[in-house]
């Protein structure tokens, strides 16, 4: 049996009988096989007949070809990513044998080049998996060779690039659902700054932990973090600092985040107005890669609103942001992928699945990576009614991704 391709006909079989809203009791009694056999079928575990795939297309309503077509043809589409939480796992945890780092300021621009590419290519996930590994490999080795070697200026360079790099791994293993690997990157971020002694990096390293806390359902340990780190940069704000203004805005931002999740509504709404100003005096200011300014101030107001459960004012405020504003790709899905909660907790799954089809066309890597992403699919195709359930389907089964 090609267990590769039963695998991926009964992934279809039953992506189009959950579509259509049918028991397997049904389906397996109108095409004439027991009920065991279409389980078996959809579980991969047995490879179907021509005849017996031929009846399930016509009791399903699907062409033939849409159950037969080989794994190689769906894919095709798509650049093929590779598994990058376990490439990022083995290069993080993994003993870093001795060699040659890079030279420092070739460092740097790699790791910024890194940056640009996850806030710009919708193709990240693919692009970066190939780097990130060996950037983490010379930035360790960087680390050991500075450690007591090249002057004070080199080695506080080399730190300034690990907190940066660890900054980025933060976000992409948080994409990618790896939570464990965002909080050991965090950690990393936090003493290169330290040892770097740089002000705005032991806010953007903080920035980063407060993220993964949230992330990790700590959002009272969250809220702490991000509010104390804006508290401390406060002397910098006052005497004009953009960077600073700009990152102690961001982590005033996830302090509101962190205190709707805690059930303080009007607490987080205080906070995102009273951010408002800051995004005012620095604009659209990336200080950090933190992408503040007055358009992520607006989505956090509608992040905040969803977190509430008030998913009509979160649509409404929606309506007037200018999501193209932001400089980052990364966090334009993210606001789509708000708005998507919005609409399901709205049930209009139609409207969803129209956003959920948008970040398929401009971000096609981040439907295959944000388990954010997969659950709201599984949401529209088992809740909404039979077109947009099929249609949703139709999604998934495009993107490769298996329906539960």
């Amino acid at each position: 049996m090609d267990e590769r391709l039963a695998g991926v006909i009964g992934a279809r079989v039953r992506a189009a009988r959950v579509a259509r809203h049918q028991t397997r009791v049904v389906v397996a009694g109108l095409s004439g096989i027991t009920t065991d056999y279409l389980y078996q079928i959809e579980r991969g575990k047995k490879l179907a007949t021509i005849p017996v795939v031929i009846q399930l297309a016509r009791v399903l309503g699907v062409p033939v070809s849409r159950l037969l077509e080989g794994p190689e043809a769906a894919a095709s589409e798509r650049p093929v990513v590779t598994d990058a939480g376990m490439g990022l796992y083995r290069a993080l945890t993994q003993p870093v044998v001795p060699g040659e780092p890079p030279p420092v300021a070739e460092l740097g621009e790699r790791v910024r080049s890194a940056w640009r590419v996850w806030q710009s290519s919708p193709y990240r996930y693919s692009e970066l998996a190939r780097h990130l590994p060996v950037l983490i490999t010379d930035t360790e080795l960087a680390k050991q060779r500075y450690q007591h070697e090249g002057e004070q200026a080199e080695r506080r360079q080399v730190q300034c690039c690990a907190v940066d790099l660890y900054g980025l791994l933060r976000t992409v293993t948080k994409r990618v659902g790896r939570v464990d690997l965002s909080l050991l990157v965090a950690d990393r971020a936090i003493r290169a700054a330290e040892a770097a002694d740089d002000p705005h990096r032991l806010a953007a390293a903080q920035w980063n932990l407060a993220h993964v806390l949230l992330a990790d359902q700590e959002a009272e340990g969250a809220e702490a973090v991000a509010l104390r780190a804006a508290e401390r940069l406060a002397p910098l704000v006052q005497a004009g600092d953009g960077d600073a203004t700009a990152l102690c805005g961001a982590l005033k931002l996830l302090g509101a985040l962190a205190s709707v999740r805690q059930g303080q509504v009007w607490s987080a709404r205080e906070r995102v107005r009273d951010v408002v100003a800051l995004a005012e005096r620095t604009g659209e200011r990336n200080a950090s890669w933190t992408a503040f300014g007055p358009t992520n101030v607006a989505m956090y107001a509608v992040s905040v609103e969803v977190e509430a459960g008030e998913a009509a004012e979160a649509l409404r405020l929606a309506e007037q942001v200018d999501h193209d504003h932001s400089p980052s790709i990364e966090r334009r899905v993210a606001f789509l992928i708000e708005q998507v909660k919005g609409y399901t907790q709205r049930r209009d799954y139609a409207s969803a699945l129209v956003l959920l089809q948008r970040v398929s066309r401009e971000a096609p890597e981040d439907m295959t990576h944000r388990p954010a992403a997969h659950q709201l699919l599984r949401t529209v195709i088992h809740r909404s009614r039979r077109g947009v359930a099929t249609e949703a389907a139709q999604l998934a089964d495009r993107l490769g991704l298996p329906i539960s």
